[in-house]
């Protein structure tokens, strides 16, 4: 795209990019969006099915057809139509997020210029209809944490105000202090506005904001959304099913949608006298807008290329110049790890199941398996506790798919928006669950150790715990990493659940290495259970004590008073095990961490990069 393209969609008199927040007395972009002769195609469901069968695939759907409309500056404009009309569409298509590839025929313009969506996603805002917020966070917290990523300087001071003066416009003051989990509806949908709102984009766009509301806060949010347009010069945008009489009068143009066509694109009166004009009486208890849904066949579609004049006391939009073209993030990638590690730190604190269950949950299984395997010292049931101990770690760490799901779903929301990057997102969370899963690791191994009567060594329990947390980090990050391919939790969970099933049978525990059949042999070197059990195994039974330990006798047993016909360094020979072992599969046990959490990275970098592109 050529620069004076790139210009139009970009920066502020201060080369802030559309990213910085309040005022400041500086000269905002303005931004008229257009489509002309737009349409956007559903690729058939079965082009890939029957074997190329033509009478039995789906044809192509056109979402949208010819569709011609614009949104200029200072005006409240609102998509509506019947359920299936194209409203959604449409809107993704103005907000940058659609699939260029389905757009069959047409282009969409900012301020008479082709599209650039990646520095349009930057400086618009786009609210989608469902809400992704955190609701352990507070009301004031997600807009801080909003704010520190999307402003380019200030910091935490600066970010703090910006959050106080949204919360004002919006009316959350009242509820500043609340958990979003814990606010109404019209509340979070406010406060999901307000994320979106923290950067001061000149453009704002929002999907069925007043769905599921009541009218009164349905109508709070329209006022507030046509404050923003008449008095501080935004382009506002929004899909609305049906609205009432006041919320109508706030709407300054209507484009009317019918199977993906336009049937009326301006003013509500030029709507009404369209209607009178061909006949047609307005019942006076009825809306203009409900009526022409009612009447929509009356309508032709040939209207899409009408359009209205500027209002008065609304400047000609041109491009805007572009003094600095930089398209960058706000903060470093260091300040993006800090700001993203605080905010989910809070979310772990204040999740039961992340946390405080996770916690009693380490304690209580430390001392429930203990108690079973009380000072067994017979080998095949300290074999045993090593199997299961690794057992119930590894399958005990899925409890964080669902809340990789749910981040997952942010996450794709606020890289396309140019908040931070992806890989800041991975190194944060990593950086979080590291001390996290330290204090569950120590807390389930103090006790268990202790109780089954492993070696009575100080270095060999400090050894035990490493693995321990170890084989929780490793979890941890293979959880994220499939959490990063899988469609939803169900699937995720079943994918999990199945690999980690056959880690274990390929561990070697219940399957010798040698007699694995050869086609197999790669899943017990990727085995996440082979690596920490050898390890556990030469703690206990390397080294000078454990070499010497007798395990069994020519009488049976590894007590005392008979020939001793094994002992710890014979198991080790036996088993193909060595003491080099100790700290050499430690080391494969962390690049397990790495390696899981770079390919998480990789899968949310190509879903993002999708997005985004």
């Amino acid at each position: 795209m050529d620069a004076t393209a790139m210009s139009s969609l970009g920066t502020t008199k201060d080369g802030s990019n559309g990213n910085g927040g309040g005022s400041g007395g500086r000269r905002r972009p303005r931004y008229k969006i257009e489509t002309r002769a737009l349409s956007y195609v559903l690729p058939p469901r079965g082009a890939w099915l029957c074997g190329g069968n033509k009478a039995n695939k789906d044809e192509p759907r056109l979402l949208l057809r010819g569709v011609t409309c614009e949104a200029p500056p200072g005006e409240l404009v609102a998509i509506v139509g019947p359920s299936g009309a194209g409203k959604t569409t449409l809107l993704t298509v103005l907000a940058g997020s659609s699939d260029p590839s389905r757009v069959a025929s047409g282009e969409v313009l900012v301020n008479g210029l082709p599209m650039d969506a990646a520095r349009f996603r930057r400086a618009s805002g786009y609210v989608p209809q469902d809400d992704a917020l955190f609701p352990a966070l507070t009301v004031e917290e997600s807009l801080v944490y909003s704010a520190r990523l999307r402003l380019r300087a200030g910091g935490q001071a600066a970010a703090a105000e910006r959050a106080r003066e949204l919360m004002g416009e919006l009316g959350l003051r009242h509820v500043a202090a609340s958990r979003v989990g814990d606010v109404s509806g019209g509340e979070r949908r406010r406060v999901s506005i307000g994320v979106d709102l923290v950067h001061d984009p000149a453009v704002l766009l929002l999907d069925e904001p007043t769905s599921g509301l009541d009218s009164g806060s349905a109508l709070h949010i329209v006022k507030m959304l046509k404050d923003m347009a008449a008095n501080h010069g935004k382009t506002v945008v929004l899909t609305i099913h049906q609205p009432g009489f006041r919320i109508l009068e706030l709407i300054d143009r209507a484009v009317l949608l019918a199977d993906g066509a336009v049937r009326h694109h301006g003013s509500l009166d030029f709507l009404q006298s369209r209607l009178i004009s061909t006949g047609h009486s307005i019942p006076p208890h009825v809306n203009v807008l409900e009526y022409a849904m009612e009447s929509i066949d009356s309508l032709k579609p040939d209207v899409a290329t009408v359009t209205t004049t500027t209002p008065d006391g609304v400047a000609p939009v041109g491009p805007v110049p572009a003094s600095a073209r930089r398209l960058g993030y706000a903060n470093s990638p260091v300040a993006e790890v800090r700001i993203l590690a605080g905010r989910f730190t809070k979310t772990v604190l204040r999740s039961p199941q992340l946390f405080a269950a996770r916690m009693a949950q380490s304690v209580l299984a430390g001392a429930f398996l203990g108690s079973i395997f009380l000072g067994t010292t017979d080998l095949q049931s300290r074999l045993g506790f090593f199997a299961f101990n690794l057992t119930y770690l590894l399958s005990s760490t899925t409890e964080a798919l669902p809340v990789f799901l749910h981040e997952r779903r942010i996450l794709e929301r606020e890289t396309s928006r140019g908040a931070y990057r992806v890989s800041s997102y991975v190194a944060s969370n990593a950086v979080v669950f590291v001390p996290f899963l330290l204090a569950a690791a120590i807390l389930y191994a103090a006790p268990v150790y202790w109780l089954v009567g492993l070696a009575r060594d100080p270095a060999a329990f400090g050894y035990f715990a490493l693995v321990v947390w170890l084989v929780m980090l490793t979890a941890n990050s293979f959880v994220a990493c499939l959490s990063a391919l899988a469609p939803n939790y169900i699937v995720g969970n079943s994918v999990v659940a199945g690999l980690i099933g056959c880690f274990f049978l390929f561990s070697g525990y219940f399957v010798a290495s040698k007699n694995i059949p050869r086609y197999w042999v790669f899943m017990h070197y990727a085995s996440l259970f082979k690596y920490p059990f050898e390890a556990l195994v030469v703690n206990e039974y390397g080294g000078a004590r454990g070499a010497r330990e007798c395990l069994a006798t020519a009488g049976g047993g590894g007590g005392e008073g008979g020939l001793c016909v094994l002992d710890g360094a014979g198991l080790l020979r036996q088993q193909g095990m060595r003491e080099g072992m100790r700290w050499s599969n430690v080391g494969v046990m962390v690049g397990f961490v790495v390696g899981y959490r770079v390919l998480c990275f990789v899968f949310l970098w190509f879903r993002c990069h999708r997005m985004r592109r």
